[in-house]
């Protein structure tokens, strides 16, 4: 449909969002209007003064598509959500428009768990963030880690839960409520001084802290001590990084942005009761032409009012802005409704809250001139690995023992499986096994794998083993099939089996009829292809010492007077094949039942 006068004339008087698209159809801008008539009609007006960029717009536009809404409200969030949608060209580009991590404590339920997610959700958990410096995020799961036993795993406690306590457990990580070795009261009372951490009160909790450290020395407990010890030297690092100019101890975000030519960046400076909390930082890309005005509407139009946005998920009382702008009262209206309280939005010009407002403007200044505002991930990247494959996987429990196997064979002779153990994310080369498998099953790998996880998992019961969260598979749905029914007969429901595919590294899992196709960059499909390259590697060794003892034997065989026990001496003695060929006589002879006879015999049929 063209854009003719007459179709401009019929547009609505109302509020609204316009969408400009090309002849593809594909969207090329999306704007709001409190009057959508006048405000589309002044693009196409001869004598508006449009700027380079609307310039070239217009030369594109091909069609126009509007939306009334009922009020500038709805539209200034319609906006917001339909950029994020459709990421227009000519809006304002958010390079580092990216999900940050948020530490999210599950207080709604009976036992909460605490972890890091990139999603924000409203279902009623507390989330602490976002965290664009994963210092501070580190460091106070650090402190919680020392502190306290929180459970990992994904059981709907109490009405879900497994039949025995995982390895979390064993190794001092939690004190198992899933099988009732901790009360709820115990668990929760625990998750409050947790909370305490996150909000920021680490004054408060330093003093209770240094009483347990003086209690656990009175009574010679130098090892629970020392964990108080570091617990108050993590309390007061966060401390001297969260604190900033005194805030008179309000619940606060302040907004800046900085420019340099085509590139841009903002920042949102989460303070609460005089301590930052969080800084979410974004760069913005081909802004040339736009105002520090329009920086500032875009940066807070996605994070506050688009879906999923950041800022939701806790909102201030107050918003401070380095400059006002023209939905500034909007903006406030919008956030009181979403928080059922008011949240004013200020511009202050002189005082404590201007030189938060400076503090702001010399973080977007950093961000756009390291120009790289992603997570370095600095610490235990094992850790994260294992808690991303639980979250793509979405296992009940963090996977810190997982088995992974594999099946070898040389034309369907030689068959043998290995099973490799990882721990926390590392081969724990203790427990390897690889087994000869006993059935004939020649080429069949399904039955083999079958037979060999069968074989694995009685016996890690039978010697009361710890039993492996996950059971990684090399191969595709026929093997996860072939496992699945094996782990069936054994009564295992905690262990979890997947399947990794070579050809386009596929992810099985039971139950799901596509595979699960994790980035190439994804840590957790890292850690998975490492697992299963180890179970290959380990089985091909195991089968190719099997062939060439078959070979050895073969040759050797072939001797009049050399049967298998004698076989078996020689390899002892000379270690391989060549190193018999390389022996002398006089050694072979001085082997206990051997003579120099079969000792020249042995030379000669070798070629010596």
């Amino acid at each position: 449909m063209s854009i003719t006068p007459e179709r401009l004339r019929r547009l609505t008087t109302g509020p609204g969002v316009y969408l400009f698209r090309d002849d593809r159809g594909e969207v090329l801008y999306v704007g709001k209007a409190k009057s959508l008539r006048p405000r589309v009609r002044s693009y196409f007006q001869r004598g508006t003064d449009l700027s380079p960029k609307n310039r070239e717009l217009m030369k594109l536009v091909a069609d126009l598509e509007t939306i009334v809404v009922g009020s500038d409200g709805e539209a200034l969030i319609l906006e917001a959500n339909l950029i994020k949608e459709h990421r227009p060209r000519f809006n304002i580009l958010m390079r580092d428009d990216k999900k940050y991590p948020y530490i999210k404590v599950t207080v709604q339920e009976p036992f909460p768990r605490v972890y890091v997610t990139r999603r924000v959700t409203n279902d009623k958990s507390r989330y602490f963030g976002p965290y664009t410096n994963v210092g501070p995020m580190r460091q106070a799961l650090e402190v919680i880690k020392r502190l306290h036993t929180v459970r990992s795993c994904r059981y709907r406690l109490p009405k879900e839960a497994p039949e025995r306590a995982c390895l979390d457990y064993h190794i001092g990580r939690c004190k198992a409520p899933c099988v009732g070795y901790q009360t709820e009261a115990d668990y929760r009372a625990m998750i409050d001084e947790i909370l305490r951490i996150l909000e920021g009160d680490t004054e408060g909790l330093r003093a209770e802290i240094e009483t347990r450290m003086q209690e656990a020395s009175a009574a010679l407990d130098f090892e629970r001590a020392a964990t108080m010890r570091d617990v108050l030297s993590g309390l007061d690092s966060l401390a001297r990084q969260q604190r900033v100019h005194n805030a008179q101890g309000g619940s606060l975000d302040v907004v800046a942005v900085a420019r340099d030519g085509d590139l841009g960046a903002g920042v949102v400076l989460k303070v609460r009761s005089g301590l930052l909390l969080g800084r979410e930082a974004q760069r913005f890309a081909q802004i040339r032409d736009e105002t520090d005005q329009d920086l500032l509407a875009s940066l807070l139009s996605r994070h506050y009012l688009g879906r999923g946005g950041a800022g939701t998920a806790d909102l201030p009382r107050q918003l401070l802005l380095p400059t006002d702008y023209e939905d500034r009262e909007l903006l406030s209206e919008i956030l009181s409704d979403q928080a059922g309280r008011q949240v004013a939005v200020h511009v202050p010009r002189r005082g404590e809250k201007r030189r938060l407002i400076d503090l702001a403007e010399q973080n977007a200044r950093q961000v756009l001139e390291d120009r790289v505002t992603a997570l370095a991930y600095a610490a235990d990247r094992a850790e994260e690995a294992l808690f991303s494959l639980q979250d793509e996987l979405d296992l009940k429990v963090v996977p810190r023992l997982m088995v992974c196997f594999d099946i070898s064979h040389t034309q369907g002779s030689e068959t043998v499986g290995s099973a490799v153990v990882f721990e926390n994310g590392e081969p724990k080369r203790a427990l390897y096994r690889h087994m000869k498998v006993k059935g004939d099953w020649g080429n069949d790998d399904y039955r083999s794998m079958g037979e060999v996880v069968g074989r694995y998992f009685r016996r890690t019961v039978d010697e009361g083993r710890q039993v492996p969260d996950v059971a990684v598979i090399d191969g595709g749905k026929g093997q996860l099939g072939a496992a699945v029914e094996a782990l069936s007969l054994l009564d295992l429901p905690d262990v979890a089996v997947v399947a990794l595919a070579k050809k386009e590294e596929e992810v099985f899992v039971p139950g799901r009829r596509d595979p699960i196709r994790l980035d190439r960059r994804n840590r957790a499909l890292h850690l998975l292809q490492r697992l299963r390259d180890e179970a290959h590697r380990f089985a091909v060794r195991y089968n190719r010492k099997l062939r060439s003892k078959r070979t050895l034997r073969s040759e050797l065989g072939d001797i009049p007077g050399i049967g298998p026990q004698r076989q078996n001496v020689l390899l002892r003695r000379f270690g391989s094949l060549k190193g018999v060929k390389e022996a002398t006589k006089e050694e072979i002879a001085r082997i206990p039942g051997f003579s120099e006879a079969l000792a020249s015999r042995i030379l000669t049929y070798l070629g010596r």
